[in-house]
């Protein structure tokens, strides 16, 4: 059986899109991009995805996900 992909309209109907865990997860995924977007920029080339995201995971992640926490309870 073949899958179909969904359309962008269809995806942004399932309820998956306001649960918390989704909207979190583009929260951390925008913070990867423009990480990405500055070390690329000091790097003076694209840095790749893969690489910002292991950057970002080992530098910035936990003070981030720290201070979303302190966000969220306010």
């Amino acid at each position: 059986m073949k899958r179909r992909k969904l359309a962008e309209s269809e995806v942004a109907e399932m309820p998956i899109q306001r649960s918390s865990v989704y909207q979190e997860f583009l929260a951390e995924r925008e913070e990867i991009l423009r990480h990405k977007w500055l070390e690329s920029e000091k790097a003076g080339h694209d840095i790749g995805y893969e690489r910002a995201l292991l950057d970002w995971i080992m530098k910035h992640r936990d003070k981030w996900r720290a201070s979303r926490k302190k966000i969220r309870r306010a």
